[in-house]
């Protein structure tokens, strides 16, 4: 339906897809459940209140289910110290139907009665252990199809997390995001799509993402094509996430994007790479600390050199119905 126009000060979301823990290399297995990192969330959550920043937790149904996730996180849910949503991974969500494949891991692949009762089953799961009805809504692997945004409506949801702008899955099965737009847009009157930050930045943006396509195929990935764009500041695909990209690039891709008038800016991570050992991004205890940190800069550099502040997906979608409002005191709190 269009972007949605915001003033004031850049607003900065914090959203955690917060799902059980599975080999990112091998086949989707119905038998991953486990969500022993859940332990160590508080990890994540103290970074966020020295910075009185409200995380969104989008919780898979295994995460949704388990005693060992449901009472960490429902602890800091209680204290108001975070916002609950809701992350389809369709292959542990019940009713368990489809054959466990790699296109079927995008929910928006499945067939629209299927994909809605799925999203209907782990909303009901959250609602009966954590007390909430989840609004905000994420697809698992960016998974978005034609008919989400309609039952997302049905279902009562304001909010969805799911587009990856200037990323590509069709080789796998999923969506083109390559031209997705990085700032909010209502897609339906009652549906705001906020994006994850991720984009194309430098000179030779404008080219994007054909140049960056052309330059991992080969032949010009055989001469690293890709790593001299970077180099010579041509072109860069970056993502506001500590998964694989460091604090200069998180304050490189914010402020390119700053000049390009975007306000609007979502920064993202998965739960397990709290616990070392849990994703390829922290293998360690040295490498959660530098995890954590880049967290830290980045939201010291967000509210300090920027005087951004912060807000969940509901107070988002409420200032943008009243943005008069105070981001600070909005009511939407879930």
């Amino acid at each position: 339906m269009g972007s949605v126009s915001i003033q004031g000060p850049p607003i900065l979301l914090v959203v955690v897809d917060t799902e059980e823990e599975f080999d990112w290399f091998a086949p989707f297995d119905r038998e991953s459940t486990g969500v022993a990192h859940m332990r160590d969330i508080h990890a994540f959550q103290v970074v966020c209140d020295a910075y009185q920043i409200r995380p969104a937790y989008v919780v898979t149904y295994p995460i949704a289910t388990k005693p060992d996730s449901v009472a960490p996180l429902r602890e800091i849910h209680a204290s108001n110290r975070c916002e609950i949503g809701a992350h389809l991974h369709p292959w542990v969500t019940p009713p368990l139907e489809e054959e466990v494949n790699a296109r079927n891991s995008y929910p928006g692949n499945l067939p629209r009665e299927l994909e809605k009762k799925k999203i209907d089953t782990l909303a009901r799961a959250i609602q009966e252990h954590f007390g909430v009805r989840p609004r905000s809504y994420k697809s698992g692997r960016y998974g978005f199809g034609p008919n989400t945004a309609d039952s997302l409506v049905e279902l009562g949801f304001r909010v969805d997390l799911s587009p990856l702008p200037a990323f590509d899955l069709s080789a796998d099965g999923g969506p083109d995001w390559s031209h997705a737009p990085v700032e909010p847009r209502r897609i339906r009157p009652q549906l705001l799509s906020v994006p994850a930050t991720s984009a194309f930045v430098g000179f030779a943006r404008s080219k994007a993402p054909e140049l960056h396509r052309l330059a991992h195929s080969p032949p010009l990935s055989w001469v690293r094509a890709p790593s001299l764009l970077s180099r010579t500041g041509a072109l860069e695909r970056l993502m506001l996430s500590p998964e694989g990209f460091l604090p200069d690039h998180h304050v490189r891709l914010t402020r390119a994007l700053l000049d390009q008038g975007v306000r609007v800016f979502c920064f993202t991570l998965h739960s397990p790479s709290i616990r070392p050992g849990c994703t390829p991004y922290v293998r360690n205890e040295r490498d959660r600390e530098k995890f954590l940190d880049a967290c830290r800069r980045y939201f010291e550099f967000f509210q300090g050199e920027l005087s951004g502040v912060s807000m969940t997906p509901l107070e988002l979608e409420a200032h943008f119905e009243s943005p008069s409002s105070d981001p600070l005191t909005s009511p939407a709190r879930a």
